[in-house]
């Protein structure tokens, strides 16, 4: 049986994208995603976690990312977790966790002094959501787990 990788996230960029073309032409953004969570505690005072994510976006995103992304844009990412290997240069393994955006849209959030700027950047760039429609098909309780 296959397993599923997948990753969903709403978050607020650490810092602006960084923005590379390789040799092939190909352009690749890196950024950090903080996700936080508010929860209360054991004593009933209010506590946030922030977890950060290194994304990782790959040729129109990475279009999109460096044209429209800064720090403090929010975003809502679906993606894939991604573990990279190398040895440093002391031959020690190191290891990095990733998530590899599919698909992102811009949420509004920070914006600097070119607000009317960024917004009409935001209308132009995000993506048209796509309608959930009925296939047809009669759906049965058989789930298989």
């Amino acid at each position: 049986m296959a397993g599923i990788n997948r990753v969903i996230l709403v978050g607020n960029l650490g810092k602006d994208p960084e923005v590379k073309s390789l040799e092939s032409g190909v352009k690749l953004a890196k950024f950090s995603l903080a996700t936080t969570e508010t929860f209360k505690d054991r004593d009933g005072n209010r506590t946030e976690h922030t977890e950060w994510h290194n994304i990782v976006f790959w040729r129109g995103l990475a279009d999109v990312a460096e044209k429209y992304l800064r720090k403090g844009s929010t975003i809502y990412l679906e993606g894939r977790i991604r573990t990279r290997t190398w040895k440093d240069e002391d031959g020690k393994n190191r290891y990095m966790t990733e998530i590899q955006g599919d698909n992102m849209t811009m949420l509004g959030g920070r914006r600097d002094n070119n607000s009317q700027q960024a917004d009409n950047a935001t209308k132009a760039a995000e993506p048209k959501p796509e309608p959930i429609t009925d296939s047809g098909t009669e759906q049965t309780n058989d789930l298989p787990f």
